[in-house]
């Protein structure tokens, strides 16, 4: 741990709070899996045409099955639409989550960069960051890299 961070054990916030805030946390966790493959699905559109199952559950690194079972989930939601031997699209929901999660990416793995992490590791610690982070977060980062011209 850097050494300006001290690991002491601090006094423990208010049940409600703690409680909404790691709520908050299992929120984000379930959505996380459904913004990662609106987001896939949309680069693949652009450049493939289409996005079909099989490369969905490649480019995350999960089983044919698991992938298929997700993009149920998706189309249940009003995210996604499949066409049988064909590939998977996105509703203008999922068209809109997609640009959303994308744009959080991009403002995480700028002020990472920025502060100094590496861009291969910026872009990897962007993936989980972006789910949790908070609009309110989201907006200081983007008035401080704004600040430094």
């Amino acid at each position: 741990m850097p050494a300006a961070v001290k690991s002491s054990p601090a006094a423990l916030p208010a049940e409600p709070t703690q409680a909404r805030r790691f709520g908050k946390a299992r929120t984000a966790q379930a959505s996380a899996v459904l913004e990662d493959y609106v987001e896939l699905i949309a680069d693949l559109i652009a450049i493939n045409g289409e996005a079909r199952p099989i490369d969905i559950a490649r480019r995350l690194g999960v089983s044919h099955p698991t992938a298929v079972k997700t993009i149920a989930r998706l189309k249940r939601e009003g995210l996604a639409t499949a066409k049988p031997y064909r590939g998977v699209f996105l509703t203008e929901a999922g068209q809109a989550l997609a640009e959303r999660v994308r744009t959080r990416h991009r403002l995480v793995v700028a002020l990472l960069k920025a502060v100094g992490v590496p861009p291969e590791t910026a872009e990897a610690d962007a993936e989980g960051i972006e789910h949790h982070v908070s609009d309110i977060a989201l907006n200081a980062f983007s008035r401080y890299l704004q600040s430094r011209g």
